[in-house]
């Protein structure tokens, strides 16, 4: 049903578990691939089943595999040296942004591009200032946590 649904708890779930704070970001990203690897491993067998194996696109399936590949390491390392307020913010914006276009589709405003593009940069302008806001903030709890205690 994930993948027949078009997915979508992983996304939500890992900003959800990054803004607790109760997990380091490294397990809740693991976590949270590992049950999706799952899943699509399951739904993937389900549709190879269900459909003749001629019709899968193997060359889009293995550019799929070649980036995963690819972008998996890159991800672990960009996991372990960011700051969980500032992981957050950036899955958070990468989220919204990869679902504008459905968003602006489902609200109507396909129809008019001009304020489309409106609302695109005002999306983009406030995942922006979040992401500058929580890079502030995190600098200033390191400053503190390394400033010298009074005497």
């Amino acid at each position: 049903m994930d993948a027949a649904g078009g997915g979508g708890w992983g996304p939500i779930s890992t900003p959800t578990l990054l803004s607790s704070g109760r997990m380091e970001p490294r397990k809740i990203i693991g976590t949270v691939d590992t049950s999706e690897f799952v899943v699509a491993v399951c739904a993937s067998l389900g549709f190879f089943y269900a459909l003749s194996f001629a019709q899968v696109p193997w060359g889009v399936v293995a550019a799929l595999l070649v980036g995963g590949v690819i972008a998996a390491p890159i991800a672990a390392w960009v996991v372990r040296i960011l700051p969980t307020r500032i992981l957050g913010t950036a899955v958070g914006g990468v989220i919204l942004i990869t679902n504008m276009r459905t968003f602006i589709n489902a609200i109507g405003l396909d129809a008019q591009p001009a304020f489309a593009y409106l609302v695109y940069a005002l999306i983009v302008a406030v995942w922006i200032a979040a992401l500058a806001f929580a890079i502030v903030v995190v600098r200033r709890e390191k400053r503190r946590a390394e400033a010298p205690l009074p005497a």
